[in-house]
């Protein structure tokens, strides 16, 4: 009887709130293998009727249902790969898929290291920067376009000053020849608000 007790109380557990956690697990597992599913189709998880298929040395085998490509690719120890799903029929290739996976993440890898990051520094001056100031603040920008970065030089004007803007197109004029040897104007003087800036680029080397 204590034993019958026991399997109503576990039941009675397992009602709404025992189903609800099942369920959750059972969408979690489902999700994470899914998310350990290979992005590209494989042998037996390409399903559709006809495929266009490329043999291991490129030639063209032509136009067939998956499963007569999938018994060729197992004939010579190799695998049936969806290289092209977009395509009409889709296009698939009998390939290694282990080293072509391989290779393509080599490939991904060495155009990423091939990728440059140019990022954008500022430096900031006023109308009336002294003469020490504008000589360490010009050399910071010379280094930061030799290290490959833009430059944004601004001068920032304060109260009336903005009514001598000329002071302020003087000052980036200046840097603008000091900083030849080093990179091109990419953006011309510009005023915006008690602002004016000008961008540098560094040359290409």
């Amino acid at each position: 009887m204590a034993g019958a007790e026991a399997l109503v109380n576990v039941t009675g557990l397992s009602g709404s709130g025992g189903a609800t956690i099942s369920s959750f697990q059972g969408r979690r597992n489902f999700r994470d293998r899914r998310d350990r599913a290979p992005s590209v189709r494989i042998n037996e998880r390409i399903r559709v009727p006809e495929i266009r298929v490329i043999d291991d040395d490129g030639a063209q085998l032509g136009v067939m249902p998956p499963r007569q490509a999938l018994e060729i690719a197992r004939s010579k120890g190799l695998d049936l790969v969806e290289v092209a799903p977009q395509a009409q029929p889709p296009v698939c290739r009998i390939i290694n898929f282990g080293k072509w996976q391989y290779e393509q993440k080599k490939k991904q890898k060495e155009s990423k290291a091939k990728q440059t990051f140019i990022t954008v520094k500022e430096i900031k001056f006023r109308p009336g920067t002294d003469e020490h100031d504008y000589t360490f603040k010009k050399n910071n920008a010379a280094r930061m376009l030799q290290d490959g970065d833009k430059v944004k030089a601004t001068v920032h004007f304060r109260g009336r000053e903005i009514t001598h803007k000329e002071l302020g197109g003087e000052l980036l004029q200046r840097l603008e020849k000091d900083l030849a040897e080093f990179g091109t104007v990419e953006a011309r003087p510009r005023l915006e608000g008690m602002n004016m800036s000008i961008v540098f680029a560094p040359k290409k080397k």
